[in-house]
């Protein structure tokens, strides 16, 4: 009888990386080539297969992720992951420039521009250029258009944002979504979560989000 061989593991040529199944390999070097071989019957997008199961639910609605802390669901634990900060006051992207904290690494892309001078979004009016998509439309619903008002039922203060109804709601209904998962104290406003969060010291919570 011949000797035992050990088996060889199937390497990737580009970065060395080695697998113990052919089928594996062939798999992550699509990471490398970008092949995308199954596609989307509804749209025809290609994907490599777990990207097209993620991307099957932006058809379907399937929103599997749910926050157990609100009704919010998502279709990617990404997305989730995210929103968690909401709730926990956690603002892991800071800006090296002024050490602002932010949920997202786009939010802290957006923010950047207020840093670079850039001011990419240009009202179609009068031509006056914002760094953030929003404080241009605002600027053009305020200034030019002013063509819709949101009243409140209760007190009939009126707001220019749904958003700034939504909140100022809470004035009336005691709402309190920001939730402290340390100590399980809630709050009327995401900043009073994160300054009362500062009062918790070398105190760490993990929120499994998948």
């Amino acid at each position: 009888l011949e000797p035992h061989k050990p088996k060889v593991p199937h390497e990737c040529s580009f970065c060395m990386k080695t697998f113990p199944k052919l089928n594996k390999l062939e798999r992550h070097l699509r990471v490398h080539t970008g092949e995308k071989p199954f596609t989307c019957m509804v749209c025809g997008k290609g994907f490599s297969e777990a990207a097209l199961r993620r991307h099957a639910r932006s058809h379907t609605g399937e929103k599997p992720f749910k926050c157990t802390l609100c009704d919010s669901a998502y279709s990617r634990s990404e997305g989730l992951k995210r929103h968690m900060r909401s709730h926990t006051g956690e603002r892991p992207h800071k800006c090296i420039v002024c050490g602002k904290g932010f949920y997202s690494r786009q939010d802290l892309n957006i923010h950047g521009l207020i840093h670079s001078g850039e001011k990419p979004h240009v009202c179609r009016v009068c031509g006056k250029g914002f760094s953030q998509l929003g404080n241009m439309r605002e600027h053009e619903q305020n200034v030019h258009h002013k063509t819709e008002t949101f009243i409140c039922n209760d007190c009939g203060a009126t707001f220019t944002r749904y958003t700034s109804l939504v909140k100022h709601h809470r004035t009336h209904t005691g709402e309190r979504p920001y939730l402290c998962l340390i100590c399980g104290r809630r709050f009327m406003w995401s900043h009073s979560l994160s300054r009362h969060r500062r009062t918790h010291t070398n105190v760490t919570v993990r929120v499994n989000c998948v």
